[in-house]
This record gives C-alpha cells, sequence and structure tokens, in this order.
C-alpha cells in the first residue's frame, strides 16, 4: 500500500520587493550610470555601500534640480507674462490716448495675460515634477512601464467622463488669445446678452440689462457679438415732415454733427470720429427719415446716442421744424 505524501507548498511570490533584490539593482544602476552615481562611489574608494550612498544622494540632487528648474521656469513665465500686460498700448487714434480705451485694453491684455501664465505654470509644473518623479523611480528600480500605462488609462477614463469641462477649457484658451471678448464687452453670447464683468478659461459671466448674472460656460459657446470691441456705433433717425426743405434740414443735422466733434469732453470721452449725416435713410407714410451715425468709444454707444437725441431736438426746435412719429 502506498501512501500519498501531501503536495509541498509553493512559494507564493511576496508583492513587497526584496530589499537585497532591490539594493543589488541599485547598485548595478549605480556602476551604469558614468555621468554621477559612479564617480560618487568611486570618490568613497568604492566601499560596499558607497553606490548605494551614491545613489541616494544622485536622488537628492534630481529632486532638487528639478524643482530649482520649475522654480526657473515660473519666473521666466511671470517675466514675459508681466512684460506683455504691461506693454504700452497703441494709439488709438491721432492725438492723445483716450484714457477710456487704454484703461480698457490694459484691463484685458492684463486679463488674458494672468489666465495664459497660470495655465503655462500648471503645465510646466506637471511636465517638470512628473518628469523628476518618473527619474527617481527609475533610479529605484521601481518599473514605471506599467505606472505609466495605468496613468495613461487613467487619463483615458477621466477625459473621457469630464470631456465637457476640458471642452470649456479649450475654448476659453483659445477665446483669449484670440481676444474675441474682454471685461467691460458687451456681447451676445447666444444663452444671454449683458456686460462682461469676469472671464476665465472655464466660464464667462455676465450681467444683463436688470442686473442678473449670467454664467456661461466656454464650450456652449457657438458664436459671440461683440458690440463694443474696438469702436462701437452710435445713430440716430430723425423723422420730419414731407414738407420739410431737404437741404435745409441736412445743413442743420450737419451743424449738429460739427458742434459735436467741436466738443472737447465729447472727443475725449465718448466720440472716434466726427459724427456723418447719411441723408434721406427712408421714406413713411408720413415723413423723410434723416440719419445720423457717429463712431463711439466701447460701451458709450448709448451715451452718444442720447447726446445725439438732445442736440438735434433742441436744434430743430430752434429752426422751427417739428419731428413726426
Amino acid at each position: 500500500m502506498f501512501l500519498l505524501s501531501p503536495p509541498s507548498p509553493e512559494p507564493t511570490s511576496s508583492i513587497i520587493p526584496d530589499v537585497d533584490e532591490v539594493s543589488s539593482k541599485m547598485v548595478e544602476g549605480c556602476k551604469q550610470d558614468t555621468l554621477l552615481c559612479s564617480v560618487l562611489a568611486d570618490w568613497m574608494d568604492n566601499s560596499p555601500w558607497a553606490s548605494l550612498v551614491a545613489t541616494l544622494i544622485t536622488i537628492g540632487l534630481i529632486l532638487i534640480l528639478g524643482f530649482v528648474v520649475r522654480h526657473l521656469v515660473h519666473r521666466l513665465i511671470t517675466r514675459v507674462i508681466h512684460r506683455a500686460a504691461t506693454r504700452p498700448v497703441g494709439r488709438f487714434r491721432k492725438g492723445t490716448l483716450t484714457a477710456g480705451v487704454d484703461a480698457l485694453l490694459h484691463e484685458r491684455r492684463k486679463q488674458r495675460a494672468e489666465t495664459m501664465g497660470t495655465v503655462l505654470k500648471h503645465v510646466a509644473t506637471v511636465v517638470i515634477i512628473g518628469t523628476t518623479v518618473l527619474t527617481v523611480l527609475d533610479r529605484l528600480t521601481i518599473p514605471i512601464a506599467p505606472l505609466l500605462t495605468s496613468v495613461g488609462i487613467l487619463g483615458v477614463a477621466v477625459g473621457f467622463g469630464a470631456q465637457e469641462l476640458v471642452k470649456d477649457f479649450i475654448a476659453g484658451m483659445f477665446m483669449l488669445l484670440e481676444d474675441q471678448y474682454g471685461v467691460g464687452d458687451v456681447i451676445d453670447a447666444g444663452a444671454a446678452v449683458g456686460t462682461v464683468e469676469a472671464v476665465t478659461l472655464r466660464v464667462t459671466r455676465l450681467r444683463d440689462e436688470d442686473g442678473r448674472v449670467w454664467y456661461v460656460r466656454n464650450g456652449t459657446i457657438s458664436r459671440v457679438g461683440n458690440e463694443s470691441q474696438g469702436w462701437s456705433r452710435a445713430y440716430q433717425d430723425v423723422p420730419v415732415p414731407y414738407d420739410s426743405d431737404v437741404t435745409t434740414v441736412r445743413v442743420l443735422l450737419e451743424n449738429v454733427a460739427e458742434e459735436m466733434w467741436a466738443d472737447a469732453d465729447l472727443r475725449d470721452s465718448a466720440i472716434v470720429e466726427p459724427p456723418q449725416v447719411f441723408g434721406v435713410e427712408q421714406l413713411s407714410d408720413s415723413s423723410m427719415v434723416f440719419r445720423l451715425s457717429a463712431k463711439a468709444l466701447p460701451a458709450k454707444q448709448e451715451d452718444v446716442a442720447r447726446e445725439l437725441r438732445l442736440r438735434v431736438k433742441a436744434a430743430l426746435d430752434a429752426a422751427g421744424i417739428s419731428m413726426t412719429g
């Protein structure tokens, strides 16, 4: 009768790496590094512990170098962004630069520069620190291929789940780079119409005429109508009776336009160029309609239009010409 001996247990592999194996790998890697680690080991007379100590010193130098490079890159980005934000803006027209345009353009440029600087700093930090960590892991003989694979899979999963967020950030970045709109602009973003109060990479904050605040995600904005970029236009239609003399009315409106342009306060704070009289714009059942148009500074078109109405009404009353409905 044969007795069956119980099977001998198979050796199980431990998840924790063997210290001696790791040490031997670190020593071997140190010998292959002829740039720094092996030099340090030779300097220590190749003692039994020299390779390990040299490896630890190399890892420390790698970490220090990574943080130093990150600090220098951040300083370089800050200097470039500061120079871009404080660079003098071009003249809006001949003569002295309008204070309103100067402040608006400076604020928009500063906001774009600061936002792009923040993005560049984050990208630089991820790249530099990530490279430093991978280099340290390689020095510790930890295989980085499975780690990179896991990070890649995690990145795909996160990117798929947060694709709307990524879309918002990419749209916001291109919007800032192309200067589609900025703080103080009156825009039509489709979902809302109002004055831009804040612009970030993810959302744009608008305030409409009723004081309501709208938060519009940048990725949902398919088209933007900017009413105050560079300059805006104010116009006023003037309906007069058919029995009015066309030449007289036209001359009267041209005088109003010349007086507005001669007003130094208006010229420096609201109007870009002399207002124009387009003549008879249309004919209705009961009146002829003349039109005045004036280029105004950004977001100043309503103020210019109000001034046009006041001056036209006063000029028509002085000439004894009534306005029809």
